[in-house]
């Protein structure tokens, strides 16, 4: 891949990794409650559901703030825009459209299919691992 191309996508990662560790917005929220939240069961209610939706919030944050290293990774060691799979190069359209891809476009559409077919094909991407079933 071009260098001036490997430039962009690093100066961009670079850009969204500052705006996810500076922003301060959800990830140096708390997570207390406060007395007057429990009020009753509507506000206890409304008060468990904000804080699930923050912790989701923080949850996806992380887990894309872990994609961007990855990617970083891979510029540096030089195969940023290979196919994690087959090896072969992932197309730039691709990589503008999801600049965190590690599959070229026929692999992922094979892993979703598999993903659609078996269930256990599925990877819990927020845990990093596979459910134990049984």
């Amino acid at each position: 891949m071009d260098t001036t191309v490997l430039n962009r996508f690093k100066a961009l990662f670079n850009r969204q990794k500052r705006e996810l560790l500076y922003s301060g917005k959800v990830m140096n929220e708390e997570f207390n409650l406060k007395p007057d939240d429990l009020a009753d069961e509507i506000d206890l209610t409304s008060t468990e559901n904000e804080t699930g939706m923050r912790m989701r919030l923080r949850n996806r944050e992380a887990l894309f703030l872990r994609k961007i290293d990855e990617a970083l990774f891979r510029i540096s060691s030089g195969t940023f825009g290979k196919c994690s799979s087959c090896e072969q190069e992932i197309s730039l359209r691709r990589l503008e459209a999801r600049p965190t891809a590690t599959l070229c476009v026929d692999c992922k559409e094979s892993q979703e299919q598999r993903e659609r077919l078996h269930i256990d094909g599925h990877r819990f991407k927020s845990l990093g691992q596979k459910l134990q079933l049984g």
